[in-house]
């Protein structure tokens, strides 16, 4: 995305590979939830996510130790301008399907003319900006960008899904199917139990498999993923062997629940793995396109009865760190840096969009005395809600003109965040709000998030090191009302998307970075969101004879390195 790649045209393999890895066996991984399609493209259903990756390909690849840079997979050249307003990339003339029939420049102007009418709103977004595209031969296919301004715009288009036109009917694409789906990857779908589980085979033609950018991944022969619908049941399986790989994310769990015998004795391995991404942004997000949220001070007086400091110390050891950025922990963060002379030119025809100690780096999230009833952050909170002209009434606070209740709904689908929003329940109620919780079932919970009907969920918006389109589908103008984006908040702010416009037309890495800390810092400035917490490294158990590479990425931990002791 900016500068150069790290590696060499000639390079063997990537760092963080074992690329004598043994190939064979199985691995087993365990998700909660369901699911109702293979389709992950469009927005009906809910989709095996695994099937983008493990059956379709792309044009290229990441390199994970490095913010943005990809190279070839399909794609054995690409080319572009300085000002990239055109792409070419060249297809390898030994990139099959698993049908064995190659992938040519039809397929890819099939895949991208198909996901822009009629996939999810971030591949509609991202590929109606390309002007024209066209076959230059039989594996040679250029896109015209002129216009778009979108420095990224190649390499999103080199991350783009091919599918194979001669197995994919247009007429169908939106519906939900569990067919298993044709793809060029290293896998194949062997079975589908609807709902329950989903097999994929290695694909003995795989055409890949002796690529560069593939050497060391893709291990196993078999791999197996199992739905779990309820929390316990999900880590009662791991306890029983019955899934391989288990991420943890509750302090409680990983502090306590992993001493049964085969963790005791070693067939069960606890590991912390460093990553160098922002943290990611775990929070509850306000739905502002809610009356009840359409005011920031009532958002900011709620943010500010959050008690983390009494709900880390009680119910999670101590061991989450507060999350005050949505790139926290990256050099993207805007926390403790005061705006440069960029950023201050980006953000100008906004006065009112950025806090000035937002602007001063000097923010920083509330901090209670930890005793769950601090008596100044609750009074911190009242004066806020004064302001929006909310009182207590009887306990209770209601809005002085209309008498209404200061009342919403928190829809959760976790047991985990059932407990935590009870907790911050019972710090809202101390202010009289009047908060519900509705616990659902995973597949209502997915329909009524993607259609924007609720009051208050908890999410998480991960972030890599080179944010760019995405941000417009989480945070842009454009697509709070469009349904099935990430906009979950309903941002609807000038300042947003100027600066991520600012941040897809940046040529060099020191204005991208400051583009990116702009946006920061009005998202933090607009209290969308009560930012919860993240950990300082990444949580993995496996069972033993499953192992992963001596060397982690920039990224962290990634299951398509790992294999099986012995090949089993």
């Amino acid at each position: 995305m900016h500068g150069a790649p790290a590696l060499p045209p000639d390079f063997s393999h990537f760092a963080y590979v074992n690329p004598d890895a043994p190939k064979g066996g199985r691995l087993t991984m365990g998700l909660l939830g369901t699911f109702d399609s293979l389709n992950p493209f469009i927005v009906r259903g809910i989709p095996v996510q695994a099937v983008r990756g493990h059956v379709y390909e792309s044009l290229l690849t990441r390199g994970y130790d490095e913010p943005f840079t990809l190279y070839g997979l399909l794609a054995s050249r690409v080319e572009t301008d300085p000002d990239r307003s055109v792409v070419t990339f060249t297809i390898d003339p030994d990139a099959t399907f698993s049908d064995g029939v190659p992938v040519t420049a039809d397929d890819v102007i099939f895949s991208w003319a198909l996901l822009r009418d009629h996939g999810r709103p971030n591949y509609r977004t991202y590929y109606a900006k390309v002007a024209k595209a066209e076959a230059l031969g039989p594996r040679k296919v250029r896109f015209d960008l002129a216009g778009a301004n979108d420095r990224e715009l190649p390499l999103i288009l080199g991350l783009m899904p091919v599918l194979p036109r001669h197995a994919t009917d247009p007429a169908h694409f939106e519906e939900t199917t569990l067919k298993p789906p044709l793809g060029s990857g290293p896998y194949v779908v062997e079975s589908v139990d609807a709902g329950k589980s989903v097999t994929l085979t290695r694909n003995p033609r795989w055409w890949g498999r002796d690529r560069a950018v593939n050497r060391g991944l893709w291990n196993f022969d078999t791999i197996r993923f199992d739905w779990y619908r309820d929390d316990n049941a999900w880590f009662e399986a791991f306890r029983k062997g019955l899934y391989d790989i288990r991420v943890e994310t509750d302090p409680g769990r990983w502090e306590t629940a992993y001493g049964f015998p085969a963790a005791r004795d070693g067939r069960v391995v606890k590991e912390e793995f460093p990553t160098g991404l922002p943290r990611g942004m775990a929070a509850f997000v306000f739905n502002t396109r809610r009356p009840v949220f359409a005011d920031l001070a009532v958002r900011e007086a709620i943010v500010r009865l959050f008690d983390f400091e009494w709900i880390n110390h009680n119910l999670f050891f101590d061991r989450y760190r507060r999350t005050g950025s949505f790139f926290e922990g990256s050099e993207l963060s805007h926390r403790g840096r005061p705006a440069d002379a960029t950023e201050r030119a980006l953000l100008a025809p906004f006065p009112d969009a950025v806090r000035p100690d937002v602007m001063a780096g000097t923010d920083a999230p509330p901090v209670s005395d930890g005793s769950g009833r601090d008596r100044a952050a609750l009074k911190a909170a009242l004066d806020r809600l004064a302001e929006a002209g909310y009182a207590l009434d009887g306990g209770v606070l209601r809005h002085r003109a209309t008498g209404q209740p200061l009342t919403f709904e928190i829809l959760v689908t976790t047991k985990d965040h059932e407990r935590l929003a009870l907790a911050f329940a019972r710090s809202l109620e101390r202010a009289g709000i009047v908060p519900a919780i509705r616990v659902v079932d995973a597949v209502q919970f997915e329909q009524r998030r993607i259609q924007f009907d609720f009051d208050m969920i908890p999410n998480r918006w991960d972030q890599s090191l080179s944010p760019g389109n995405e941000q417009a589908f989480y945070w842009g103008s454009a697509s709070a009302g469009e349904p099935g984006s990430r906009n979950y908040m309903g941002v609807r702010s000038p300042a947003v998307d100027a600066t991520i416009a600012a941040l897809l037309r940046a040529r060099s890495r020191e204005d991208f970075v400051s583009a990116v800390r702009a946006l920061d810092r009005v998202l933090i400035s607009g209290h969308y969101v009560v930012p919860l917490y993240h950990l300082p490294t990444q949580w993995v158990a496996r069972w033993s004879d499953v192992r992963p590479p001596a060397a982690t990425s920039l990224y962290g931990w990634l299951p398509e390195t790992w294999w099986r002791a012995g090949g089993r």
